[in-house]
């Protein structure tokens, strides 16, 4: 039977109606059926955890290796692929089934590499709800039975009482009821860089998730104070769970290259299969095919095209392009996790970046102080004490010589660091803090300022008046060091600290505070205020030496004003050089967080992003705009502030369609699932959460916003060195085709029937040299072309457009010409040796067709200077690319061996050539660059 404190509530326990926000404090826990004062009895937290589950994330169910495997053959040109395979086996079982099917096995092997590389690459990646739900492993003390326990945060139910202190990992979401000096450290849900200081009061009315000071939330962290809440929502109910849920209904989208490699497989596949096609009837009409046998060899030379056409290698050849692109990548500190996802990276026109911690550093850090006899700037960053104060401002200031102006500099910072509960250590060369980062502030800036740490040393607090919403103040009673007098030091919101004031410091001497003063100091902060930053004002007042530590709040009154402090969380110094080469590049960087309109608008334009007149909007604007608002919005727009973890989806999705690839970057969880739904998502490795990780497609390392650029840099080299190969691939193996086609078309012009010996269908190549070309010419070079360094400015131009193709016209057409000249110098170097034809020769048909084989071999290394661009000379910077010329001579080597090695022969059906053949054939094969560097003489005259 339920006691007169606690009430049973029904089976299942709803979560309270109205906002608990809105609700008073006692009437959620009486609701919940729980007394504040001793919390649920253990027999009831039980029942609850039964009927609701447990306090955790659901996950997705793992893709089983299977259905993994299964993904890797989806691809429209590995199903070609294996479409060839069973054309082969099929060919080879009619022909007797003698010896291993070569073409089926050495295309099957390709297929399977390919798959292999998908696999490993993706099995790296876990699944983004899973890593939510690991993080937030955790304990929590709560009260039951009216004494505090410590149980998993997964078996907190609805109607528990958290109790919360400094340090402590918020397990569920709740309505508090007490709050004593509580901040919550709220970053990685919200994006507010500052610790949110809490209250137990009613909200007026409903608030955006940031401003809900009555609430605590799971996944966030106490930072100072303590509190005692009422748990009103746990799993999935929580806001964590209702980004799991954005997570699970958010779809990762295809990348640029994959879809335009689907492309070029898709045209691959219908060209081949009607060049086949053609090419079949052709041959059966022209050589009058009528016998089984004469059906099988049209249908090997059906076989030996789609060989030709199609460049087995691409899948394998860009997973290991991508891969070594991936590794440069890592070298600085740009983890990618799946490799499409390189390219992506340098397709980008806009980077929609978080604000806290990944363009600031999330290190409160006091940049100025402001007193009676003028203002002095602290130089330097973050929780490492390095810099120096110079009086006035930063950019126009100078030595710090007012003995005054440092006296006060000194007492104003001296004061801010004994009212204060930070702590700020050193090891190992590093710089921590513990506690509230405002008031670690206050310590680091006390090193910069000479004299400021001794003249605090040996301070010992006799007593304190902690922090709370309603005073807006923090005081403190310190015995200095010797018979000096105690001081009470006070620092708080200035516009409630000047009132208590009558004196201010000027230098050595308090004096009064007269009307002019305090409007000079008034005026200090609404200055302050109107650059973003936070104040802070300190004063003090001499007391009694007996004073005790109760009842100090009645010494907060005719106290001296020391001055104030402006806080902010301040820019990464490299974060501006990165936002200007990105700008260079044509990327539109834009700022998306959870921090104050005033705040973001500052760091943006301290870092180029926006002029100083920009405005920010906030997330309760952009709730009220439909579609097509939202999109002329992000068209003029790059600052949004107070956003809501769907507001940055609306962004990202409104960004994608105007057209735009958007790289999102981020690192708390409510970052997630717009880095899941982005072109590429990029998390910080240090300041980052699991789930962000996760979520992502790439990691930075080091958390330097100027690594993002350099991956950019290196995405666009991928791109470029991906269309290299991509022209060498295509425009070679259609000089394959070329030769095929207009060989068999053209047999008896080239003198190709009289030299067959009867032979039903007279080919120029053996399939078996068709496919040495492929495995061995292709190969080497493409992946040379993959890692061939940066041969222009590739951040002097805009970003690739999301529709704009690979392979585009121009490339279409360089393709198919060079092809053409490909294949007709192969067949004229046949005719010439051949006897009739349109040049008189004297060989037989394996020597001519060896002389050929050769010529087209040789070709293709000569194209292998050409498509390292498209416009620029072959001679330019020839000799850049070491790997390029490696795998030309392993080319010229290789087609040696096969030429003039006996068992070799007798396995590719060549023949021994001398030096006159040899001649011939480096001749006739240099026509193509000739050919080529005409072609780009012609573009680059039509460009100017």
């Amino acid at each position: 039977m339920a006691t007169p404190q606690q009430r049973t509530p029904p089976p299942s326990v709803p979560l309270p109606a109205p906002d608990p926000s809105v609700r008073d404090a006692a009437d959620v826990a009486a609701d919940l059926g729980v007394d504040p004062a001793t919390g649920l009895t253990d027999a009831e937290a039980a029942r609850r955890l039964a009927h609701d589950g447990p306090n955790e994330l659901r996950s997705r169910p793992p893709v089983p290796v299977w259905r993994k495997v299964l993904d890797q053959f989806r691809d429209p040109l590995v199903a070609l692929l294996l479409v060839a395979v069973a054309i082969s086996l099929v060919v080879w079982w009619v022909e007797g089934a003698h010896g291993l099917p070569v073409d089926a096995v050495v295309i099957a092997a390709i297929v399977v590499l390919n798959a292999v590389l998908g696999l490993v690459q993706e099995s790296k990646a876990e699944s983004a709800v899973a890593a939510l739900r690991s993080m937030t492993e955790a304990m929590s003390t709560v009260l039951r039975d009216g004494r505090r326990v410590t149980v998993r945060s997964a078996e907190l139910v609805r109607g528990d009482v958290l109790v919360l202190g400094e340090g402590d990992a918020v397990g569920a979401d709740a309505r508090l009821l007490t709050a004593t000096a509580l901040r919550v450290q709220e970053s990685s849900l919200t994006g507010e860089s500052e610790a949110v200081l809490k209250d137990a009061a009613v909200l007026p009315a409903p608030a955006p998730l940031g401003d809900r000071f009555d609430m605590v939330y799971k996944g966030t962290a106490v930072a100072q104070g303590v509190g005692r809440a009422v748990v009103v929502a746990t799993g999935m109910d929580t806001q964590m769970g209702a980004i799991a849920r954005l997570l699970d209904s958010t779809e990762e989208e295809v990348t640029p290259l994959q879809r335009e490699i689907a492309h070029v497989s898709k045209v691959l596949g219908l060209t081949v299969i009607g060049i086949a096609v053609v090419v079949m009837v052709l041959a059966a009409v022209v050589n009058d095919v009528r016998t089984p046998a004469d059906l099988v060899t049209v249908l090997l030379l059906g076989v030996s095209l789609a060989v030709a056409a199609v460049p087995e290698g691409l899948p394998a050849i860009l997973s290991v392009v991508l891969a070594v692109g991936v590794q440069a990548m890592a070298r600085r500190s740009a983890v990618v996790k799946k490799l499409h996802s390189a390219e992506t990276l340098g397709s980008a026109s806009v980077i929609a970046s978080d604000k806290t911690g990944t363009l600031t550093k999330n290190e409160m850090t006091i940049q100025r102080v402001v007193t009676a006899s003028g203002e002095v700037t602290l130089t330097g960053v973050g929780y490492r004490p390095d810099g120096e104060a110079v009086a006035g401002p930063a950019d126009g200031g100078g030595p710090l010589t007012d003995e005054a102006l440092t006296r006060e500099a000194v007492m104003v910072l001296g004061g801010g660091s004994l009212a204060n509960d930070a702590q700020l250590t050193r090891a190992d060369g590093e710089w921590t803090v513990q506690g509230d980062p405002t008031e670690a502030a206050f310590l680091v800036a006390a090193h910069k300022l000479a004299g400021t740490v001794d003249r605090v040393a040996g301070f010992e607090r006799r007593g304190e008046v902690p922090f709370t919403s309603e005073r807006k103040l923090m005081s403190a009673l310190v015995d200095p060091p010797g018979d000096g007098a105690w001081a009470l030091v006070t620092k708080g919101a200035p516009d409630v600290l000047l009132p208590r004031c009558t004196d201010v410091q000027v230098g050595d001497t308090a004096v009064p505070l007269d009307d002019e003063l305090r409007a000079a100091a008034l005026a200090a902060v609404e200055r302050l205020s109107g650059q973003a930053y936070r104040t802070l004002g300190v004063a003090y007042r001499r007391v009694p030496e007996d004073t005790g530590p109760e009842g100090l709040e009645v010494h907060e009154s005719d106290l001296v004003y020391l001055g104030v402090v402006g806080i902010i969380d301040p820019p990464r110094p490299e974060v501006a050089t990165a936002v200007a080469e990105a700008r260079r590049a044509g990327i539109r960087i834009m700022m998306i967080t959870g921090d104050h309109p005033v705040t973001a608008t500052r760091i943006a334009s301290d870092l180029g992003i926006v002029e100083p007149d920009a405005r920010a909007v906030t997330g309760t604007e952009l709730d009220e705009l439909d579609a097509a608002g939202l999109r002329e919005t992000t068209r003029g727009v790059s600052v949004y502030a107070r956003v809501a973890p769907q507001n940055k989806l609306q962004i990202v999705d409104a960004l994608q369609a105007d057209g735009h690839v958007v790289a999102m970057t981020g690192d708390g969880v409510n970052d997630a699932p717009a880095l899941k739904t982005a072109d590429i998502g990029v998390a910080m490795g240090i300041t980052g959460t699991e789930v962000t990780k996760e979520s992502a497609k790439m990691i930075l390392g080091d958390d330097n916003f100027a690594t993002i650029v350099a991956a950019v840099r290196q995405g666009r080299i991928i791109f470029d060195n991906i269309k290299k190969f991509l022209r060498y691939l295509l425009s070679s193996n259609m000089g394959e085709v070329c030769t095929v086609l207009f060989g068999v078309v053209f047999a008896g012009v080239l003198g190709l029937e009289g030299a067959a010996g009867g032979e039903a269908v007279v080919v120029p190549l053996l399939a078996t040299q068709i496919l040495w070309i492929n495995l061995v010419t292709d190969s080497g070079p493409a992946l040379a072309m993959g890692v061939d360094p940066e041969t222009d400015d590739v951040m002097a131009r805009p970003p690739r457009g999301p529709h704009e193709r690979i392979i585009d016209a121009r490339m279409w057409t360089g393709v198919l010409s060079i092809g053409l000249v490909m294949g007709l110098a192969t067949l004229l170097t046949i005719d010439i040796f051949l006897p009739g034809g349109l040049v008189e020769g004297g060989d037989d048909l394996t020597v001519a067709r060896t002389a050929g084989f050769t010529t087209l071999v040789l070709a293709q290394l000569f194209n292998v200077l050409n498509s390292r661009s498209e416009t620029t000379s072959a001679f330019h910077r020839m000799f850049a690319g070491r790997w390029l010329w490696a795998a030309i001579g392993l080319g010229v080597v290789l087609q040696v061996a096969v030429v003039e090695v006996p068992f070799l022969q007798v396995a590719f059906g060549t023949a021994g050539l001398d030096l006159a053949h040899w001649a011939v054939a480096v001749g006739m094969a240099s026509t193509v660059l000739w050919f080529d560097e005409l072609r780009k003489l012609v573009w680059r005259a039509r460009e100017r």
